[in-house]
């Protein structure tokens, strides 16, 4: 698709080499690239918008300078091998063992196809991006509390899991680059998912109408009907209510309809999402004290620990991943798994 080009050539100048003027600096050129980028990912037509680059720029301008300082804050690589696992405490606190490393390694398809691809086959390494979610859980478990071993004292785990590498490439830079791509395609994603939740919305109201305008023409029908000999319930009442709801029904419809058919609405869901892009990705640093054991020390103990500095993405719904950046050795993926070995493993 030819937003993806234009997606690539605006990462690289976000998340390559810092501009001249800084993190501040904004260049036209950049800005109009990112809008034609955006305006091909979520709707091309928006072109026939008189003035839609004017209308659009403000927010790019917004994301570009936020994009730049986030990229200025992502951790430096560190090497993803079993060899480090044992001197590195980040290495050491993310996986139980050292051999959950190559593990990890092996389920990237990604990083596979990087190091099968012709072009990378004398590459013996590849820089890519290392995600995984962070856990804290309550335990009773055993320690030393003034010289004492006690057990059942209250302490905190931190456990890392669903460890997934992506986004591999030649050279750090080539990672923060596609690091940053999939940022940009994140947050186009976001303003497409506000204009498809609309039209998700116009059919549920649809839908609502129906059925409110069924159950009305039923009691209209029922109405003064043959259940009067027996006494019926008066359905007057409940009438008058389903009219109320069926007519706020409509007009909200009616307005959902309305704003789903003008491509001015799609500018307005663009600019929702660029002009606060910190709103839907955002970078923190959260500091937190580790023993071997993995369980949480106090600031001030004397109990033998590492200080670990973790970078957590948050990219909205909810969802924060602590990431780094690695090192991987073609040397730490393991061999990719037969088909007929899977199948005698499985008993297939």
């Amino acid at each position: 698709m030819a937003f993806a080009n234009l997606f690539s050539n605006v990462a690289a100048r976000l998340f390559g080499a810092a501009p001249a003027g800084g993190a501040e600096a904004v260049e036209q050129e950049l800005v109009q690239l990112a809008v034609e980028a955006v305006v091909d990912a979520v709707d091309p037509r928006l072109r026939g918008i008189r003035g839609y680059e004017r209308k659009i720029a403000p927010g790019m301008v917004n994301t570009i300078r936020y994009l730049r300082g986030f990229a200025s804050d992502l951790p430096p690589p560190l090497v993803l091998s079993r060899g480090a696992w044992g001197s590195d405490p980040r290495l050491n606190a993310m996986f139980a063992t050292a051999a959950d490393i190559p593990a990890a390694l092996g389920r990237s398809e990604e990083l596979r196809g990087f190091f099968e691809a012709r072009a990378n086959s004398a590459a013996t390494e590849a820089h890519a991006l290392l995600g995984m979610l962070k856990a804290e859980r309550n335990v009773l478990a055993p320690a030393i509390v003034e010289g004492q071993l006690r057990q059942d004292v209250a302490q905190t785990t931190v456990n890392f899991s669903k460890h997934v590498v992506i986004a591999p490439g030649a050279d750090f830079m080539a990672c923060r680059r596609e690091v940053g791509l999939r940022i940009l395609r994140r947050l186009a994603e976001l303003a497409l998912e506000r204009i498809t939740s609309l039209g998700e919305r116009a059919t549920e109201l649809e839908q609502r109408k129906a059925m409110l305008g069924a159950r009305l023409r039923m009691l209209s029908l029922r109405r003064h009907g043959l259940q009067d000999i027996a006494g019926a319930h008066d359905e007057t009442a409940e009438i008058a209510s389903i009219e109320r709801e069926l007519k706020a029904t409509v007009d909200d419809y009616i307005e959902a309809k309305a704003s789903l058919a003008t491509l001015q609405s799609r500018i307005e869901h663009i600019n929702a999402v660029f002009n606060a892009p910190a709103e839907y990705v955002s970078l923190s640093r959260t500091e937190v004290r580790v023993n071997r054991m993995g369980y949480k020390v106090a600031a001030g103990s004397n109990e033998q620990a590492a200080d670990l500095t973790l970078s957590e993405l948050s990219i909205g719904d909810g969802f924060t991943a602590v990431i780094l950046f690695a090192i991987c050795p073609r040397a730490e993926l393991p061999a990719r798994e037969s088909l007929s070995a899977r199948g005698a493993r499985v008993g297939i």
